[in-house]
């Protein structure tokens, strides 16, 4: 009898602890993201994105964290702690492509997706990267952002970072490209200087311009030193009004350039919406919906879907535009 009694008290707690688990909600899926470093403005902003996707999915748990200074050996670190932390995914903007491809190939044996964005592993540490945008859509926005300051007609300039900077070179041959269009006939590139990614010598090379071109209507400077650099130039000599720099370039750095007039508009990739897409992709790789072969297409949300090439990689679109509509809101990001 007192058996019977302890097997049907057994099932009565069997049952409560089966009732229990219905009503338990399921564990969401923790996806880490590793930025280069803590306290840098552009991954603040990512971070934001991320936070955006993870409440639009609702089954989401976004870790934000990274190095307090940038370095590999940081990021190594706190992958270790994760991969003991057993979480789902793993979103890096990596400060060296190669040094990590171990831990991250660590992470992915144990079963972690590992997504790069922004700054890439090597294809052999992840699953994808996403980068924030790529050399055809960098190349030509700036060349319509320049038409579009200048009316469609007149001269312009290049003022780039270091004749080594490969980078730099690819957009700028894309740049020359998009000219030969027939929209663009009657623009006309003048000259490509450099100025290093020296802040001084990026003055002196944009002054040299602006003096040796007296026809010139825009500069265009497509890199972050550079933009700033061409912008102080032409409030310098007093010619707001009458030549328009565009580019690359920070809000941050741009908000008082825009607000003198020197700048009209300006580019550089959104951070909130890469950090967003990032954490989408992530997700999507978790619960299987995600390929990795050439051609694949992933769900990025609200920003569409990205198509892998044969390295596993994939661009989010244009960089996006930041003028007097929008550049105080940035400013205070990155």
């Amino acid at each position: 009898m007192k058996l019977t009694r302890l097997l049907l008290a057994a099932l009565a707690a069997g049952a409560l602890l089966g009732s229990a688990g219905c009503d338990r909600k399921p564990e969401k899926t923790r996806i880490a993201m590793v930025v280069k470093n803590l306290g840098n403005g552009f991954f603040d902003a990512a971070h934001q994105g991320a936070n955006e996707a993870a409440r639009q999915l609702g089954d989401v748990e976004v870790i934000y964290t990274g190095p307090t200074t940038p370095s590999a050996e940081g990021q190594i670190e706190i992958i270790n702690a994760l991969i003991s932390q057993k979480v789902d995914a793993i979103v890096i903007s990596a400060n060296d492509p190669n040094a990590l491809v171990p831990i991250a190939q660590k992470a992915m044996k144990r079963g972690i997706k590992v997504i790069s964005f922004d700054s890439g592993l090597a294809p052999e540490g992840r699953q994808m990267q996403l980068n924030p945008s790529n050399a055809s859509l960098i190349g030509e926005k700036q060349i319509q952002m320049a038409a579009h300051n200048i009316g469609g007609a007149g001269e312009i300039a290049i003022l780039s970072a270091s004749a080594q900077a490969t980078n730099q070179n690819i957009w700028i041959g894309v740049m020359k490209k998009v000219l030969e269009k027939p929209e663009y006939a009657k623009v006309k590139l003048v000259a490509t200087v450099y100025g290093d990614d020296q802040s001084d010598k990026s003055y002196r090379e944009a002054i040299g311009l602006l003096r040796s071109h007296p026809n010139l209507k825009a500069i265009i400077a497509p890199t972050t030193v550079g933009i700033v650099a061409a912008s102080k130039a032409v409030a310098d000599e007093k010619l707001v009004g009458k030549v328009f720099v565009t580019g690359l370039g920070l809000p941050s750095e741009m908000a008082g350039h825009v607000k003198s007039g020197a700048v009209r508009e300006f580019a550089i990739w959104n951070p909130i919406d890469l950090g967003y897409a990032a954490t989408y992709a992530a997700a999507e790789f978790v619960k299987g919906k995600a390929g990795t072969k050439a051609g694949a297409q992933v769900s990025v949300g609200r920003m569409g879907s990205v198509t892998l090439d044969a390295r596993g990689e994939a661009a989010l679109g244009p960089p996006f535009t930041y003028n007097s509509d929008n550049i105080d809101k940035f400013a205070k990001l990155f």
